[in-house]
């Protein structure tokens, strides 16, 4: 096992090498100057170059890369040419918020997804499957910002069941923090329920028509326990996979669903600095975001090798 977290860590290597070429390289292709934005409406000569010379933005491109790069390795991700704060101090602010959404919107899928698509699987033809796909379909096409929006005008403006908007801390008021965050998770979740019930169906209904299961079922084996011993046990590969990459996609991409709910997380804290040409924390964002999907996959290799015992020994 140990063998085979280090190979897969040995190719990570140079993904993360690569992504940070790329993410350093489209950064400086973005219009616009932001010394001219942080100097304000004055923009005396001096104070341009001086805020050059300070942030280093007078060096070559390349010169540029490796001083970021190495300062990243250390730790640092520089400073935010905005508020002049530390780019990891914001991200480590902000990290914490998008994954608590994330958790509880994958929780969602998860608890609504895997069970759709084994009752769809097992009842293929029948009113059942039919629903299941059509509720599937439904949460694919309907677009976050709306339901979002149709949330807060029926549950908080309305009914007045939940808060519409902000954000409480967890170590503060955990049943508070959880009440908040409820609606923006339950958005980002039917989203990836669908998505998560039709992968498990497909798994489902290639594994229901393998020998080992006719084989069960042929012993007397209740139906139950094929299903869900026999039939999703072996299922579970590519939802794994799935589930690692849906993940890390909402680390990264809860932008439009924080902006509704006015969640101080990774989505509000990308798009002030893309507005702001903040070039600092543009970078560190997406590094850590590529790097916590490198993360997922490889978390999601490691089960593999758990999940099915057959690839322990090669």
């Amino acid at each position: 096992m140990l063998s085979f977290i280090l190979r897969r860590l040995l190719i990570a290597i140079p993904t993360i090498i690569l992504i940070s070429v790329f993410v350093f390289a489209l950064q400086k292709l973005l219009p616009g100057d932001p010394v001219l934005a942080m100097a304000g409406e004055d923009r005396d000569p001096a104070t341009l170059e001086f805020l050059r010379e300070k942030y280093r933005l007078n060096d070559p491109v390349v010169v540029q890369y490796f001083t970021w790069i190495g300062n990243a390795l250390r730790g640092d991700l520089g400073i935010s040419l905005r508020t002049n704060q530390p780019v990891l101090a914001l991200i480590a602010e902000k990290l914490p918020v998008t994954i608590q959404l994330a958790v509880m919107a994958m929780s969602f899928a998860l608890l609504i997804g895997i069970p759709a698509g084994i009752l769809s699987a097992v009842r293929k033809g029948t009113i059942t499957d039919y629903i299941a796909n059509v509720v599937a379909l439904s949460g694919l096409s309907i677009p976050n910002f709306w339901l979002g929006i149709m949330l807060i005008l029926l549950v908080s403006v309305k009914w007045q069941l939940l808060p519409a908007s902000g954000y409480v801390p967890l170590s503060e008021d955990p049943v508070r923090s959880i009440t908040v965050m409820l609606m923006p998770a339950f958005v980002l979740g039917t989203a990836l329920a669908a998505t998560m019930m039709r992968h498990t169906r497909s798994a489902m209904l290639e594994v229901l028509t393998a020998d080992y299961v006719r084989t069960a079922r042929a012993k007397g084996v209740k139906e139950r326990r094929v299903v869900l011993k026999h039939a999703f046990r072996n299922a579970l590969t590519p939802i794994v996979t799935l589930t690692a990459l849906l993940f890390g996609e909402l680390i990264g991409g809860a932008v439009l669903t924080e902006q509704i709910f006015t969640i101080p997380g990774f989505g509000k804290l990308v798009v002030d600095a893309v507005f702001n040409r903040d070039y600092a924390v543009v970078q560190g964002i997406v590094l850590v975001t590529a790097v916590g999907f490198i993360v997922m996959n490889l978390l999601a290799d490691v089960l593999y090798v758990l999940l099915n015992p057959r690839l322990r020994g090669q």
